[in-house]
C-alpha cells in the first residue's frame, strides 16, 4: 500500500524551502511513499514590502516552479508535513491564511486522522521553534489531524549544544 505525503511550506528567504526539499528527500527514501511538494502562496502585502530585498527576490524566484498547495492536495495526502518560518512564536501569516481557507474540509471531516508534522526555522537558537510548533498545532488539531513529533532517540542531532537549532 502506498502512503501519500504532502510537504507544504511557506518560505520568505528560502530556508524553509531548503528544509522542505530535505523532508521530501527523506520521505522519498521510504519505500511505497509518494511525495508532493507544494508551496503556500505569498501575501500581496508581504510581496510589496519585501520585493526590494535581493535575498527575498532570489528566494521567491527559486520557489516559483513549485506548485501552490490546493485543498485537493490536502485531500490526497495521508499525512502532511507543514513548514513555516517562525513569526514571533507563531506560524507565518501566509500559512495561517491558507489554513483559514480549510473550513469546508473541516466541516466534512476531510483531514481527520491524517498525520501532521511541523518543521520550522528561526533566526536564533532561542527564536521560538517550539512555540511555533505548539501554536501551529491548534488549528491542525481543530481540523482533526494527529500530530507526529520527532523522537530524540532516532535523532541524536537534536541533543547537540551547538547553535544549529532543532526541536522535536
Amino acid at each position: 500500500m502506498t502512503t501519500n505525503l504532502l510537504v507544504t511550506f511557506y518560505s520568505t528567504y528560502g530556508h524553509i524551502h531548503r528544509m522542505a526539499r530535505a523532508v521530501v528527500e527523506g520521505a522519498e527514501s521510504v519505500s511505497d511513499t509518494t511525495v508532493r511538494l507544494r508551496r503556500i502562496p505569498e501575501l500581496e502585502a508581504a510581496r510589496k514590502a519585501l520585493s526590494a530585498q535581493d535575498a527575498y527576490a532570489r528566494a521567491q524566484q527559486a520557489q516559483a516552479e513549485t506548485l501552490e498547495v490546493t485543498h485537493d492536495d490536502l485531500r490526497w495526502a495521508d499525512g502532511i508535513a507543514w513548514g513555516t518560518p517562525t513569526r514571533y512564536g507563531n506560524m507565518s501569516a501566509q500559512m495561517k491564511q491558507f489554513i483559514d481557507t480549510t473550513g469546508s474540509l473541516w466541516l466534512k471531516g476531510e483531514l481527520e486522522d491524517k498525520a501532521a508534522g511541523i518543521f520550522t526555522s528561526t533566526a536564533s537558537i532561542h527564536g521560538g521553534q517550539e512555540t511555533t510548533i505548539l501554536t501551529a498545532l491548534v488549528p491542525l488539531i481543530h481540523l482533526g489531524m494527529v500530530f507526529v513529533g520527532t523522537p530524540y532517540g532516532q535523532n541524536p542531532q537534536l541533543l547537540v549544544t551547538d547553535g544549529i537549532g532543532g526541536s522535536p
